[in-house]
């Protein structure tokens, strides 16, 4: 008698259902934590090169935020912590997802949360990883 294989599913807003994050987990994943809010702060902006160190020194937080809203680079802002939050498609993509690919297109200098996934994070070392379609 065959034995069928236990599926478990994801749903990436119900934490208990994350899979403990694993090398090379991420090859095949469909990149769901890339549709999870990224909170950002000034230092990750500039690392980002969406603003300057001159601006991250010279320029409030609330000013940083109303000119990137307006760029459609964030699309929130927390006056009280100073957190940016990276504005997302309408499927909850990150601005900076390629759709194709499923990958950072801004890898080398993604922000320190996304730097930190899955150490750091809801669940820590785990994710919801969605296996790619096609992958």
């Amino acid at each position: 008698m065959a034995r069928s294989a236990k599926i478990k599913l994801v749903n990436i807003d119900d934490i208990s259902t994350w899979v403990r994050y694993r090398k090379g987990l991420c090859d095949d994943c469909n990149s769901t934590c890339c549709t999870l809010p990224a909170e950002v702060k000034v230092s990750d902006l500039v690392r980002m090169e969406v603003i300057t160190q001159f601006e991250a020194e010279h320029d409030a937080p609330k000013v940083i935020a109303k000119q990137l809203m307006k760029q459609g680079i964030i699309e929130h802002f927390n006056f009280k912590t100073s957190i940016f939050t990276l504005t997302r498609l309408s499927n909850n993509d990150c601005l900076y997802l390629n759709p194709k690919t499923r990958r950072c297109t801004i890898y080398e200098k993604r922000s320190t949360t996304c730097r930190e996934h899955p150490q750091v994070g809801p669940r820590a070392n785990h994710c919801a990883y969605i296996k790619r379609v096609g992958a």
